[in-house]
C-alpha cells in the first residue's frame, strides 16, 4: 500500500510561481510512475502532468506546457510539479498520483489508470 502525501499549495497571485511535492511510503518509488491532477470547484477531475518510473519521459496538458515542469527524485520518493506563471484558472485542488508499472518509459494521463492518490493541496490563484 502507497501512501501519498501532497504539499507546497497556498494563495499566490497571478505570474506568481509554487513547487508542489509529493513525498511517497510504503512502496519501492521508482516502481511507479506518477502523475498530478487538479479539480476545479464544479469540474471533473482533469489530467496536468506525468511522469515515467524513471523520470526520462514527460507528458502534460497543453494549457500548461511551458509554464509547468514535472520531475521526481527517486532517492527521496517525491515527484513535484514546478509551476510558473501561474493564471487564475489554475485554481484547483492538485492531486498526485501513483500508476505500479513494470514499463520504464510509459507515462499514463487517464485517472483510472492509477492506483493510489494523495489527499491533495489547494492552490488559489488570484487575479
Amino acid at each position: 500500500q502507497v501512501q501519498l502525501v501532497e504539499s507546497g499549495g497556498g494563495l499566490v497571485q497571478a505570474g506568481d510561481s509554487l513547487r508542489l511535492s509529493c513525498a511517497a511510503s510504503g512502496g519501492t518509488f521508482s516502481h511507479y510512475a506518477m502523475g498530478w491532477f487538479r479539480q476545479a470547484p464544479g469540474k471533473e477531475r482533469e489530467f496536468v502532468a506525468a511522469i515515467s518510473r524513471s523520470g526520462d519521459i514527460t507528458r502534460y496538458i497543453d494549457s500548461v506546457k511551458g509554464r509547468f515542469s514535472i520531475s521526481r527524485d527517486n532517492a527521496k520518493n517525491t515527484v513535484y510539479l514546478q509551476m510558473n506563471s501561474l493564471k487564475p484558472e489554475d485554481t484547483a485542488v492538485f492531486y498526485c498520483a501513483a500508476r505500479r508499472t513494470f514499463v520504464d518509459n510509459y507515462y499514463y494521463v487517464d485517472p483510472p489508470q492509477y492506483d493510489y492518490w494523495g489527499q491533495g493541496t489547494q492552490v488559489t490563484v488570484s487575479s
